[in-house]
């Protein structure tokens, strides 16, 4: 889907309906806008059910204050307007609910996006606004006057959060980030002792160092087999954003070619909607022409030249296994046979490991150790397929989660035993 193209109301649409099927806004909540180059202002309606919006119940506000639709427009647009007039550079708004940033806005605290790599930059300055009547003027003075003072995400006091960017989609990538650093920090303080935020040098350093240049690629024409395997990683892919694997920024999905390169998802690029020709073809430290791939090029480079038994890696952020890169909290995948005979013990490592020692890291990563954890950073999992990645990385947050709910249910957790763990290993010849 190339998403530059559509028209302002499809774009409300598609927005509006992930938003319902992600859980991040109700039936009648949340509302969605975008300042047309014309000066016309396009809005979620009033009072329609958000998970079956069509583009014919997108109403448009024309600069005159002529309205044209069959219903009536956001009862809170007067806070979007509010927010173009201070801020001319911003072009869509996002307003949404969901449950992890309410929950901050109601002890009055702001997600910390400074926790994971690349978040604060995304995220934008962060600002809290008063509270005031939904659909008030007085509350679109509160927002607009901290989008004017340059904050592009504002959570709103016993409310939720607005989101300001040049389009629609950043705007949901940007919230989309907040939402999960919030999930992640809540999952955080369940866990118990947090590591300290990544602090201004660190994210430089990962700006600087986890995007090296990359020689360019001659002409290159796909085979079948990697064909096939570009088709399989989107839809892998999209089943891993269905599941809350990944995010629209974050996730990172390579797999051997038969002639001795990889494929790996672009940098920067939505994960949802990546077709299997957004994907790049890497071999011999080089690259498509113009093409930028994920961040974590030279350690999967690395991977697969360490362990021919790996031909897949994935790397995530899915928000329950990640409080543990998080925290000094104790992952154990002795909970469940199955989640023993997929993870192994999951060993962390410093952060920075994966993009400052690759090499060292690849060599950790083995077959009999085939799951790591990235302190303030990542959960990385390399498979034998496509398929056997994403089961890994599946396995450990189903894993890490069900850890987070026994620590909320205050009993000790029992883990399988260590005679128990040997018999596992004889059966299943690990």
């Amino acid at each position: 889907m190339d998403i530059t193209k559509l028209h302002p109301a499809d774009a409300i649409v598609e927005i509006m309906n992930r938003l319902y099927r992600n859980a991040m806004t109700t039936t009648s909540g949340g509302n969605l806008s975008i300042m047309d180059e014309d000066g016309s202002l396009w809005i979620s309606p009033s009072g329609v059910d958000k998970c079956n919006l069509t583009r014919a119940d997108i109403m448009q506000v024309k600069p005159d204050g002529t309205i044209i639709g069959p219903h009536k427009p956001s009862s809170e647009y007067p806070f979007h307007l509010a927010i173009y007039r201070s801020r001319p550079d911003i072009r869509a708004v996002l307003h949404a609910h969901p449950p992890a940033l309410v929950a901050f806005s109601v002890v009055r605290r702001m997600p910390d996006t400074t926790l994971i790599p690349g978040a604060a930059e995304l995220c934008g300055k962060l600002a809290m606004a008063k509270y005031a009547v939904p659909g008030s003027e007085t509350l679109g003075a509160y927002i607009a006057e901290e989008f004017a003072a340059g904050a592009s995400s504002v959570m709103l006091e016993n409310h939720g959060v607005v989101v300001g960017a040049a389009n629609l989609f950043r705007a949901f990538m940007m919230f989309e980030t907040l939402d999960y650093c919030a999930r992640i920090e809540i999952n955080i303080d369940a866990l118990g002792t947090r590591r300290l935020p990544l602090n201004e040098k660190h994210r430089t350093l990962y700006a600087l160092e986890a995007a090296p240049m990359m020689a360019e690629l001659e002409a290159h024409t796909p085979a079948a087999d990697e064909q096939a395997k570009r088709e399989e990683i989107c839809r892998m892919l999209a089943r891993a954003y269905r599941n809350q694997l990944v995010t629209s920024a974050y996730g990172t999905y390579a797999a051997r070619v038969d002639d001795g390169g990889f494929l790996i998802t672009p940098n920067d690029r939505d994960r949802l909607y990546l077709e299997p020709d957004d994907l790049i073809y890497v071999k011999d430290g080089a690259c498509a022409p113009g093409t930028v791939p994920s961040h974590a090029v030279r350690l999967v480079e690395k991977l697969f030249a360490a362990h021919p038994e790996f031909n897949a890696v994935m790397i995530a952020h899915a928000p329950y296994i990640s409080a543990f890169a998080l925290t000094d909290g104790d992952f154990d995948a002795r909970l469940i046979p199955e989640s023993y005979i997929m993870l192994k013990h999951a060993p962390r490592f410093p952060y920075g490991a994966n993009f400052l020692q690759p090499d060292l890291l690849a060599q950790a990563i083995t077959p009999k150790e085939p799951v790591c954890i990235v302190e303030n950073d990542c959960v990385i999992t390399a498979g034998t397929s496509i398929l056997n990645a994403f089961d890994r990385l599946e396995v450990m947050e189903y894993s890490a989660r069900a850890i987070v709910f026994s620590t909320m249910m205050k009993e000790k957790l029992v883990k399988i035993g260590d005679e128990d763990v040997r018999d596992i290993e004889v059966a299943f010849h690990l």
